[in-house]
């Protein structure tokens, strides 16, 4: 599992820059404008993957190994709403993209096999309590990210804009 999320970690970095380098160009209109997403509009989208990763990544600094990777993300505040809206401009909000894709790639270099074997008790946004296997909540983790850059993946396409590969065979190294 260990190699599995240290790539899922590199992908997730390297989608991110080619989202976030395809939409660079779009001005505030764009970027704000409901367009039936999820989280209504691209920016939202953004917001709300930062936001779920925040959400996440707090739960998982509390996974009995500690994480020393994951104390820039004890330091911040807890979002309030799903679809909080962290930062209204897009270069602030990359700033933190990037921060804390670094973050993520720190911390999946940290975990070992053992550690995802560890079941984690954590409370959802609604405060409901749940014990389970860390291993499967990284990989919910991964997953809810792509699914999300699906949907911006799918707009950009719709509006002519090239946001690159987004195939992980091209990170997964030759034998």
């Amino acid at each position: 599992m260990k190699q599995n999320f240290a790539l899922m970690s590199q992908y997730n970095q390297w989608m991110n820059q080619n989202i976030y380098n395809a939409v660079k160009h779009l001005n505030s209109t764009e970027l704000s404008e409901n367009c039936g997403l999820f989280f209504d509009s691209i920016l939202g989208t953004l917001n709300h993957l930062l936001v779920a990763d925040i959400i996440w990544l707090k739960r998982f600094a509390n996974h009995p190994t500690g994480f020393k990777s994951l104390d820039y993300v004890r330091s911040l505040s807890q979002p309030l709403a799903l679809n909080q809206i962290l930062y209204s401009e897009l270069p602030q909000l990359r700033y933190e993209r990037e921060k804390m894709d670094e973050v993520i790639i720190n911390c999946f270099d940290e975990v070992s096999e053992q550690d995802y074997e560890v079941i984690l008790p954590y409370e959802n946004t609604k405060k409901q309590p749940f014990e389970k296997r860390f291993g499967f909540l990284v990989h919910h983790f991964f997953n809810h990210q792509t699914h999300h850059r699906g949907q911006l993946t799918t707009i950009l396409s719709q509006r002519g804009i090239d946001f690159g590969v987004t195939d992980l065979l091209v990170l997964i190294p030759n034998s």
